[in-house]
């Protein structure tokens, strides 16, 4: 019987990339087993969506300190403000849309926008038309047309619906490298991406509690290093699939090592 071929699963193959999932699944393993993680994983889940709020507001031109997230209750002033409070409403909605994922992840990602957006973009919730303009800090590849977005769009649902034996991963590498790629929303397509990106890796059991911020982990590697992956991934080539893949994963083992040191100081504190 033939079997259609997987084109995630494939990209596991390339040279380096076993090993950035190897590396990710023992960091990952580590602070599951913590002492701390027995007795009160909800405190950590909690600091590691702060902490994953903040990194991917960074990532949109917001570079706040943390406790500045953690103090405001105002998100509405500005541009930056608009960007946290985006960030912060996208991690509380991801958790609540795992369920749809899989089924009908072109309908999560028209939720994420609309959460993101908040009534701030009258095109909120749908793809871009033809014409219409992309309000996307830092991001400057090539823009694809509406044309585009939509057939590769309606590939990337396929793919996520068929499911396979893509490691989570490089699932949520290909998910987070293309919808950036793609910049399908007239704003906040940085935040979407980076909030699907979690949820591929909660839903796909390799975070399940959500404890490992990977935007945390990506703000912690720089906005050069970021642009410079996804550039890398937008070329299409082995190498540059391969060294965006790497780059996702040492996002991911960031964001242990920052919810591994709140396991640690919530550890000292009950000693």
């Amino acid at each position: 019987m033939s079997t259609t071929p997987d084109p995630l699963a494939a990209l596991g193959t390339i040279p380096g990339v076993a090993d950035s999932v190897d590396s990710v699944r023992k960091a990952v393993d580590r602070v599951y087993g913590h002492r701390i993680m027995r007795r009160r994983s909800n405190e950590i889940t909690s600091e590691a969506a702060l902490r994953g709020a903040r990194g991917s507001a960074a990532l949109s031109g917001a570079e706040w300190a943390l406790e500045e997230v953690r103090r405001r209750s105002d998100f509405s002033g500005d541009d930056e403000a608009r960007a946290v409070g985006g960030a912060l409403r996208l991690t509380a909605e991801a958790g609540q849309l795992l369920s749809i994922w899989r089924q009908s992840p072109l309908r999560v990602l028209a939720r994420l926008h609309l959460v993101a957006a908040a009534g701030a973009d009258e095109a909120a919730g749908r793809p871009r038309l033809a014409g219409e303009s992309v309000e996307e800090p830092l991001i400057e590849l090539p823009l694809p047309d509406a044309d585009e977005v939509a057939g590769r769009l309606e590939g990337l649902s396929r793919l996520i619906i068929q499911g396979g034996s893509a490691p989570a991963l490089v699932t949520a590498a290909v998910v987070h490298g293309e919808l950036i790629s793609l910049r399908p929303f007239a704003s906040y397509n940085g935040l979407v991406a980076r909030a699907a990106e979690r949820i591929v890796l909660v839903g796909s059991g390799l975070d399940p509690k959500a404890v490992c911020p990977a935007e945390a982990g990506h703000a912690e590697l720089g906005r050069a290093a970021y642009v410079a992956a996804l550039e890398g991934y937008a070329s299409g080539t082995p190498e540059g699939m391969a060294a965006w893949i790497a780059h996702c994963g040492k996002a991911v083992e960031l964001g242990v090592r920052e919810s591994t040191a709140v396991c640690e100081a919530l550890q000292r504190g009950a000693a």
